[in-house]
């Protein structure tokens, strides 16, 4: 599975975080479709089936990220 960069995480998270508070602000046949659509994004970015799991998976994604990044600055080799 390829993995997304955390740039691309971060936009897909921060989408799916705007469309689930414009449905439960306002919820239409749009904010629904959009917070679908946001939601299944995250699931094959993600390679999981439920967005729930999706979020986690984003979550942990993006902490081991961060520490990848952080090897990498300090001249470190990966083991």
């Amino acid at each position: 599975m390829l993995l997304p960069t955390p740039a691309d995480l971060r936009a897909a998270l921060s989408r799916y975080a705007d469309a689930v508070i414009e449905d439960e602000r306002r919820s239409t046949p749009e904010t629904i479709r959009q917070r679908e659509d946001t939601a299944y994004t995250l699931c094959v970015m993600t390679g999981v089936s439920d967005v729930r799991e999706a979020l986690s998976t984003a979550d942990a994604l993006l902490s081991r990220g961060a520490v990848a990044t952080e090897v990498d600055h300090s001249g470190a080799v990966p083991v």
